[in-house]
């Protein structure tokens, strides 16, 4: 069982409240997501979450297994999915995934030879990622994210830039790999992307007036 727990969490830049007074806690098997219009901080939560963006208030604590695990050391048992994440684009796409999941391992049914065809973009294989669009850009993060071999898995808006098609692929993707992890999503209501998720935060519920 691994466990996400905050206290009375806030965020702030200079003097400005991102949010503030945000108490959660997730678990195995959860779903999560967080909700808020551009410019909401709901991706400042999302990241603060996954301690990517320290707290200025309030407490967040993981443990696996009931042993406590230090915030220096959390990012091993996360990955992340999010537009704005870099790709190594000289990479081809079978090399990226081949340096990526030497950093964070595969799920035990994965493998390297498996992924483009996993992520339906298995003609594109050789070809080095920065020619793809960036809906394939997007379909390669969803993947290395889904498929990497942790506990929680961060998404932010992940059908942005995805077609019709792609959206369809997301959905079933993660019915297929979503299993007994925490999955948290920031969404600016895009239904698509948290379908499956069973709690919601409004994030702008938490911004001090």
């Amino acid at each position: 069982m691994f466990e996400i727990d905050l206290k009375k969490a806030g965020k702030r830049y200079n003097s400005e409240w991102i949010f503030k007074n945000l108490s959660a806690t997730f678990r195995s098997g959860s779903a999560t997501v967080i909700l808020g219009g551009n410019g909401s901080g709901k991706s400042t939560a999302l990241r603060s979450v996954f301690g990517y963006a320290p707290l200025s208030s309030g407490e967040i604590a993981y443990q696996f297994d009931g042993k406590n695990i230090k915030q220096s050391e959390a990012y091993k048992y996360f990955s992340i999915c999010a537009p704005y994440l870099e790709l190594y684009e000289e990479l081809t796409l079978e090399e990226l995934a081949k340096f990526h999941f030497s950093l964070k391992p595969a799920l035990p049914k994965i493998s390297i030879a498996d992924f483009s065809e996993l992520i339906d973009l298995k003609s594109a294989a050789d070809k080095p990622v920065k020619y793809f669009s960036s809906g394939m850009k997007q379909r390669v993060r969803i993947g290395l994210a889904m498929m990497s071999d942790v506990k929680a898995i961060y998404f932010d808006e992940p059908t942005s830039n995805l077609d019709r098609k792609a959206i369809d692929w997301y959905r079933s993707t993660i019915e297929e790999f979503r299993m007994d992890r925490i999955i948290l999503v920031a969404s600016n209501q895009q239904e698509d992307e948290y379908f499956f998720c069973d709690e919601k935060i409004e994030i702008e519920k938490f911004k001090p007036i």
